[in-house]
């Protein structure tokens, strides 16, 4: 779905499913830390220094990027796709393995991986506590580690949850202000199970329940958090609520449902139905300009991809990365949409252009090799003081 332009690589002036980056070492130095908590306490990282000093880079390690994916859904190609420029670009080995949500097959291939000395790996899974205790393990072992939202890590990613849940939730309040006079019978498709993404969906509850002509008739999450599923629970709600105005929720499943109203003939040019993520078919929807699907909020999983393959890299050669790192929500409309798409193509040339990637992304903290025991293993978010 994207193209692959060559891009060289250049240093940016200036300095989230679970998102694994992990590099191996050998010998007794990595032995010498095993057991390290982490930072367990809730903590306020200062901004990202660029210019840290570097530190000594892990020994022993193929010079490997690969990449463990829980699925094939559109946000996670998109890391793909950053992941595989960012390898090409920094000349590392880049593989792909694809566990179809399970969790189990997912900790197999990480610890064949690090057996392997493979020098970078990322990977998703969706039981992130079922996945800890191998990323723990990948981090005592010398391990660079990274995750979009759950910990632990080396280099945790997350967006600002209820801000991202928030402009969606505004964007809807305004649809059924100006559109639906006020009254609007409202479902949700949460991903309530993930308690790390519970903000946007506090965000979307508050918005919505302090309008008095609304109601909230469904506010479930669905089983798996795809495509399929949104349709699968839309079907159920249509049986007792054939007449629904709002759906809201992850792009995936929010195209469910939009597939399930068409189904159903339940489908009105004047419906809202946002999402999160900024899948290519929801965008392709909203360009459509009659389609029930009216916004996405954008988190570009290629920028952030290309941004950690980046990291991975640097981390093999001993210098200083974030230990935290946000995804800034961009809500998409008519206006943005091709400068958007044309940087979901290209994500290096966002990443080299400081501008451009700081309207994306936001870097904290500092960790290298050598302060790797300094990992974040609390739920860090830039929301929380």
């Amino acid at each position: 779905m994207f193209d692959h332009k060559k891009i060289a690589r250049r240093w940016p002036s200036g300095a989230a499913i679970t998102l694994l980056l992990i590099t191996t070492m050998s010998g007794t130095f990595a032995s010498a830390q095993a057991g390290a908590p982490g930072i367990t306490q809730r903590t306020v990282f200062p901004a990202f220094d660029p210019l840290a000093p570097s530190c000594n880079a892990p020994a022993g390690l193929t010079k490997v990027l690969a990449y463990v994916q829980e699925n094939d859904r559109d946000f996670l190609q998109g890391v793909d796709h950053g992941l595989s420029m960012a390898a090409r670009d920094r000349g590392l080995e880049y593989r792909r393995v694809l566990v179809e949500n399970d969790v189990g097959k997912a900790i197999t291939q990480v610890q064949s991986l690090v057996a392997a000395k493979v020098g970078a790996m990322v990977a998703t899974s969706p039981d992130p506590a079922a996945f800890s205790p191998a990323l723990q393990q990948a981090i005592w072992s010398g391990a660079f580690v990274g995750t979009i939202v759950p910990p632990p890590a080396t280099l945790l990613l997350n967006a600002p949850q209820y801000r991202t849940g928030k402009v969606l939730t505004d964007a809807a309040i305004n649809h059924i202000k100006t559109k639906l006079n006020g009254k609007a019978k409202v479902v949700l498709l949460t991903q309530d199970t993930m308690e790390f993404l519970a903000p946007r969906f506090e965000a979307m509850r508050a918005g919505l329940n302090a309008m008095p002509g609304v109601t909230i008739v469904a506010d479930i999450a669905p089983k798996p958090v795809s495509k399929e599923g949104g349709f699968a629970t839309m079907q159920t709600i249509l049986l007792a609520n054939p007449d629904i105005d709002v759906v809201l929720g992850g792009d995936a499943v929010v195209l469910g449902a939009l597939e399930a109203l068409r189904a159903a003939g339940k489908d009105r040019p004047d419906q809202f139905l946002g999402g999160i993520d900024g899948e290519a078919e929801a965008v392709a929807e909203i360009r459509k300009g009659d389609s029930p699907y009216k916004a996405s909020i954008s988190l570009s999983s290629p920028v952030f991809g290309y941004a950690m393959g980046e990291f991975a890299a640097d981390w093999l050669e001993g210098k200083s990365i974030p230990q935290a790192m946000d995804i800034l929500p961009i809500a998409l409309t008519s206006a943005n949409l091709a400068q958007y798409e044309a940087d979901l193509k290209d994500p290096a040339s966002v990443y080299a252009d400081a501008a451009r990637r700081d309207a994306y992304l936001k870097m904290y903290g500092n960790i290298c090799y050598d302060s790797r025991d300094r990992y974040v293993n609390f739920p860090w978010s830039s929301e929380q003081k």
